[in-house]
């Protein structure tokens, strides 16, 4: 299994994805009001895991610049199809990887990755790149399912899921993990929040800081 892998099985998802409800309306929008808060008219923002596109429609109006990506090529399609019936001039979208854009260091006032961080092969080296993709002071925001958190039902069955292509890649870690990954990164973890409406769902929001 590789990213490679990943990108198909979000490829072959993109319709359904695109298609289904949000799980908790009330907590996503509460997610979306803390990050505009958060987020200035002259920002520079890069959103990773943009998948179709729905929160970077709505965040872009309010910035600078924003740069929305995904490893899925499909889902960056139906982002590109709802951009153009609802076109935002500071934003963009883009198929790539963290690891393609390190080329553009420092270019970013903020990142954001939304159900993000759980997917990712390589936590640590991630949360490095995306340090460096960041300017001086930058903000790294971010609401991960911390799997390792969960009903131990969900982690005896992602391997099942996984094995009959039902469910991507996931990595199983507690929020005090991530919070440690964080702080190896160079990060400095400024809040840590629950958005959730249906109780403690341990996805926690959390804002970081580049030192």
């Amino acid at each position: 299994m590789s990213t490679a892998s990943d990108a198909r099985f979000w490829d072959r998802s993109s319709r359904k994805y695109a298609a289904a409800a949000i799980t908790d309306p009330a907590g996503y929008e509460r997610t979306l009001d803390r990050t505009r808060a958060l987020l200035g008219s002259d920002v520079r923002v890069l959103e990773l895991g943009c998948g179709t596109g729905t929160t970077a429609l709505r965040l872009a109006g309010g910035v600078q610049d924003y740069l929305a990506t995904d490893i899925s090529a499909e889902m960056i399609a139906i982002a590109e199809e709802k951009h153009a019936a609802d076109p935002i001039p500071a934003l963009s979208f883009r198929a790539a990887t963290v690891e393609v854009l390190a080329s553009e260091a420092g270019q970013f006032d903020a990142v954001l990755g939304f159900n993000y961080l759980h997917l990712v092969r390589d936590l640590s080296g991630t949360l490095r790149r995306i340090h460096d993709l960041l300017a001086a002071e930058g903000l790294l925001i971010s609401k991960t399912p911390c799997v390792g958190d969960m009903n131990p039902l969900i982690r005896l069955a992602l391997p099942v899921m996984r094995a009959i292509g039902k469910a991507p890649y996931a990595g199983v870690f507690r929020a005090a993990e991530l919070n440690q990954h964080l702080r190896a990164a160079g990060f400095d973890i400024l809040a840590t929040e629950s958005h959730s409406t249906r109780g403690n769902e341990a996805r926690p929001y959390i804002v970081a800081r580049k030192r």
